[in-house]
């Protein structure tokens, strides 16, 4: 049934621009539960996709599942990628130091 789907999608998803198709075919390829830990950015012109990754714990399962994910989102969406990229969100900044108070 799955299977079904995918092919589904991707034949609905042909008029779409590379990075629309990417994001449709997103939760499809990845499930539910890790798609919501992932925030797609952009496909590079060297056909990188960027992720975000909501935190360390979750890193270790997009990596896990890095080439399984690109090749499943490559054919749902139709795209071809070269890589996925995962980063972190930035820290957040740091509050700027008050000086040391003379007392």
């Amino acid at each position: 049934m799955r299977d079904l789907l995918r092919d589904s999608l991707s034949r609905s998803l042909r008029e779409l621009s590379d990075e629309d198709r990417l994001a449709a075919a997103w939760s499809v390829a990845c499930g539910p539960a890790l798609a919501g830990h992932g925030e797609l950015l952009q496909l590079d012109h060297e056909r990188v996709l960027h992720v975000r990754v909501a935190s360390q714990l979750w890193m270790q399962q997009f990596l896990h599942m890095r080439s399984a994910l690109a090749n499943d989102l490559a054919r749902i969406a139709g795209v071809s990628l070269s890589s996925i990229r995962f980063d972190l969100p930035a820290p957040p900044p740091r509050p700027p130091r008050r000086p040391a108070s003379k007392a």
